[in-house]
Order: structure tokens, then C-alpha cells, then sequence
């Protein structure tokens, strides 16, 4: 252990493009809901624009760029309408990140875990029952859960105040997995190391830009190089 390395105690996993790969679904049924209101989203803008928000600040951030207003009542029912598309989806096209189930019971012996997405929560529920890893998370931070967005710290320090009810841990001592440029600056916003991933974006993309480690995948590391930072 190096002068000045953090003791991890806690691993917060994102969860879209870091547990399971389902960025192209989520990109999919946002594409769809959205054709139907007349607004067109390329692939490009999805993956420069909208990876790491929230469905709702996803819409919004849509409506916005159209120039267009969005009701309260609207904005519910498209949210309601892409987590229906998804969960059909996902029923038949569900593909884990590499290694990622193997991470996790790894990561459970030696951390304490949890979940913090901007998916709603019956979306992380049902993936994580076909997972096997229901019962994995010591606490689940969803979409549902905070009133803000990531990049916005919020669903970081809520994952983190719940941890800390239980037994006290300091925020330094809590490691993010991310794979989204929103969700890194999250993390560092509150305060957390962060191991990015090259899911959904390069590794030359992610250099340079506060990431503790940048890793290919999961499958080629163990959750013991997490244990100092």
C-alpha cells in the first residue's frame, strides 16, 4: 500500500453499461418513444448527449432541444411508455458486460456493495432477479430515489448516506464503476474515486479526465484492485 492510498470498504456500481449492456435498448426505446412525438435522436446524439441522464431529464433534455414544451402529465407517460418498450426488450435481448456477474460475487466477499442508476428500480429489479444477483446490493439508489440527475452528486451521496446509516464509511472510502461521462463527473462531485470503463466510450476519450483507473472490461480484473486507490 502506497503513501496516501485510500482503504476502499465500498464498491457503487452504476448500473446501464457497467453490470448490464443494455445502452443500445435504452437508446432504442428513447429513439421510438420519441419518433412518436415527432422528434428524431441519431445514435451520435444519444451517446454525446443523453448516456448517464435519468429518463425523465432525458425527455426533457429531448423537448428542450426541439424547442418544444413538455407537460408534467406528458413527461409521465413518455417515461412510463420507454420503461414499457425496455422491459420488453431486455425479456428477450439481455446481455451482461463481460465478467460482470463474476465481478460482483468477487466484489461481495470483500466489499460492501451497492447500485446507483439513473434506471428506474422495477427496471434494475427485474434485470437483477435474471442476473441471479437480487440479493447482491447491500442498497439500490434508482432513478426514482432523487429528485436530480447525474451529473448532479445527489444519487451518489444518497447511496452513501444509506451505507453510512447502517455503519458509519467515509466518502473517500467508496469506489464508483461508471461507464458515462455525467456519471464520472458524479462521482467526483461527491467526492468518490471512480474506475471508468470503456463500455460506451474509448479509452482515449476517458484519459485525462479524473478517472482513477480506466479498464476495458471487467472480465480481465479481480475487485482486489479496487482494495487501495
Amino acid at each position: 500500500m502506497a503513501e496516501g492510498d485510500v482503504v476502499i470498504e465500498a464498491v457503487l456500481f452504476d448500473f446501464n453499461g457497467v453490470l448490464v449492456d443494455d445502452e443500445p435498448q435504452h437508446c432504442w426505446a428513447l429513439q421510438r418513444v420519441l419518433a412518436d412525438e415527432g422528434i428524431t435522436l441519431t445514435r451520435e446524439q444519444y451517446y454525446a448527449h443523453y448516456l448517464g441522464l435519468d429518463d425523465r431529464t432525458g425527455f426533457l433534455e429531448a423537448y428542450r432541444r426541439a424547442q418544444r414544451t413538455l407537460t408534467t402529465e406528458l413527461l409521465k407517460h413518455l417515461v412510463e411508455k420507454k420503461s414499457k418498450l425496455y422491459l420488453e426488450l431486455v425479456e428477450t435481448s439481455l446481455r451482461m458486460v463481460a465478467g460482470a456477474q463474476e465481478f460482483v460475487r468477487d466484489a461481495g466477499r470483500q466489499f460492501r456493495l451497492a447500485i446507483v442508476s439513473g434506471a428506474l428500480r422495477r427496471e434494475i429489479d427485474a434485470v437483477l432477479s435474471r442476473m441471479g444477483l437480487a440479493d447482491g446490493f447491500e442498497t439500490i439508489i434508482a432513478a426514482d430515489d432523487v429528485p436530480r440527475s447525474k451529473p448532479d452528486p445527489a444519487a451518489y451521496l444518497a447511496a452513501h448516506d444509506a451505507l453510512n446509516k447502517r455503519r458509519p464509511i467515509g466518502l473517500e472510502r467508496c469506489v464508483v464503476i461508471e461507464d458515462s461521462l455525467h456519471g464520472l463527473a458524479a462521482a467526483r462531485a461527491a467526492g468518490m474515486p471512480c474506475v471508468m470503463l470503456t463500455t460506451s466510450h474509448s479509452s482515449q476519450t476517458l484519459q485525462g479526465r479524473g478517472a482513477a483507473l480506466v479498464w476495458d472490461s471487467l472480465a480481465a480484473h479481480s475487485a482486489t484492485e479496487l482494495a487501495h486507490l
